[in-house]
């Protein structure tokens, strides 16, 4: 009987692994769709071309790291302000980020004009994270994040990937624990969010 049980828990542990990292962080918890951030009252914003060319120019530095940290996630969040923004928490050190890194390739490559897309490279190290960007380019630019503050400040650490999806004024309306399966499934996440209001 010992042995019948231990397979089935066997199976779901090793599932669990292939779709998720745990993070050695601490998990600071949010609820779903609670968090929103908020809007810097003067953001120095790293994006030229102001609201209207936000999204442009955010695609335009795809496959970079594009600051450090929860200060620099803030401003650009703030300059993104007016569009709905996916975050994705991931690390080179994350064999299923690698794995769901094409499928987002494909979704910023199709909605760019209307979503932005932003990374968290949590917990990492900047040249290792350098060479994975350059090995698997997700199509999104990337906030360095090597104390895990600023994926702290949107409620996760806990599990990478993880990706979080901010309405058009910041507030965060959903969260997805561990990788995608398939570019479906990502492609239907970020649909909903587009008719989120």
């Amino acid at each position: 009987m010992t042995r019948r049980l231990i397979t089935p828990c066997a199976a779901v542990a090793a599932a669990l692994t292939l779709f998720a990292c745990g993070a050695d962080q601490a998990p600071t918890g949010a609820p779903r769709g609670s968090t929103s951030i908020p809007a810097a009252a003067a953001p120095d914003v790293d994006l030229p071309g102001g609201p209207d060319q936000a999204l442009a120019a955010n695609a335009a530095q795809a496959d970079q790291l594009v600051g450090e940290g929860a200060a620099d996630l803030k401003t650009r969040l703030a300059a993104l302000r007016g569009h709905p923004v996916v975050v994705n928490q991931w690390g080179s050190w994350c064999p299923p980020c690698r794995a769901e890194f094409p499928f987002f390739a494909q979704a910023a490559s199709k909605f760019e004009d209307r979503v932005g897309f932003v990374g968290l490279d949590a917990a990492d190290e900047r040249i290792a994270a350098e060479q994975f960007l350059r090995e698997v380019p997700p199509g999104f630019p990337s906030i360095f994040d090597p104390d895990s503050q600023a994926t702290r400040s949107l409620g996760g650490g806990r599990i990478s990937p993880t990706t979080f999806f901010l309405d058009a004024q910041g507030k965060q309306v959903d969260i997805r624990l561990g990788a995608y399966a398939n570019a479906g499934e990502l492609e239907q996440d970020i649909r909903q969010l587009l008719t989120t209001r």
